[in-house]
Formats: structure tokens, C-alpha cells, sequence
């Protein structure tokens, strides 16, 4: 059997501006959306609560899902890993205006939480690269569908 990783994702945007997880790595500076894998036992939804909590130390109330995104090794020449995974990413809210922090037991490559500008977006590296459809979405508030790795422009 092929498995594929199922991961889930928050897109929290206030004031034009996008709430991004920074890590530093091999590969240097980057960003991502707060979120990661599902764990065994648990949902979609239940994956984005927990991840906002670890990266964010936020709880969130979760909307609709505005993006399906793939990543497939073999079509990607393996540059983020040979696992195969599927990212959903919903569109969601922080709950009471609470205040995002760095949690007090990070991932060990996690150096910051960031509000970053929609209209500096387009200066970070954001894996993965779906910084225009992030600024499409909050212009339009319209589903981005579905995306392969492979569809996006490289770094």
C-alpha cells in the first residue's frame, strides 16, 4: 500500500495581514501556514486546533477549507522529501484576540510567529509558494481549489 500523509492547515489573516510559522533550517529562512500532520485518532479539524496551539499558542475557531494542496515527490524531484502528502487549509480565526506567541516548547527549527504584510508576503519564502493565491483569497474570499507542488512557481 502507497500511504500518503494527510496534513491540515490554518490561514489566518486580520488586517491584511497573514499569521506565518518561521523556521530556519538546511534550507535557511522560511515560512509555512500553522499546521502539520494529522495524528493518528484525529481529524482535520482537530490536527489545525492542535497545531495552532504548539506553533502559535492560539485556539482558533475553524471556517471553511479554502485549498487543497499536493505535494508528490516523484513530480517534485523530491526537493521537500519523499514522503507524498495532502494539505488542507482552512480559512480560520483566532479566538478572543489573543495574542500570538512562540509556544514554550517549540519544534526545534521554529525561531519565530509572525504577522507578516500581505504586501510583504512577496518578500519571505513560504513553502509552499501559494503567496498569490493567499492574497487572491483575501481580496475575493473564494475557494483556491486544488494544487500539485508541481503547478506553483519554484523558488
Amino acid at each position: 500500500m502507497y500511504p500518503i500523509r494527510m496534513r491540515s492547515s490554518a490561514l489566518i489573516i486580520e488586517d491584511d495581514a497573514v499569521l506565518l510559522i518561521e523556521f530556519k533550517d538546511e534550507n535557511g529562512v522560511h515560512y509555512n501556514l500553522p499546521g502539520g500532520g494529522v495524528e493518528a485518532g484525529e481529524s482535520l479539524i482537530q490536527a489545525i486546533e492542535r497545531e495552532a496551539r504548539e506553533e502559535a499558542s492560539v485556539e482558533v475557531e475553524i471556517g471553511e477549507a479554502v485549498l487543497i494542496y499536493e505535494y508528490a515527490p516523484h513530480l517534485n524531484n523530491e526537493k521537500y522529501g519523499s514522503i507524498h502528502s495532502v494539505t488542507t487549509i482552512f480559512e480560520c480565526r483566532i479566538k478572543d484576540g489573543k495574542a500570538v506567541q512562540m509556544p514554550a516548547a517549540p519544534d526545534k527549527n521554529q525561531t519565530a510567529v509572525k504577522w507578516v504584510s500581505l504586501n510583504d508576503l512577496h518578500k519571505v519564502i513560504l513553502y509552499p509558494n501559494i503567496r498569490d493565491q493567499i492574497i487572491n483569497y483575501n481580496k475575493h474570499k473564494k475557494m483556491m481549489g486544488f494544487l500539485e507542488e508541481h503547478q506553483l512557481e519554484p523558488y
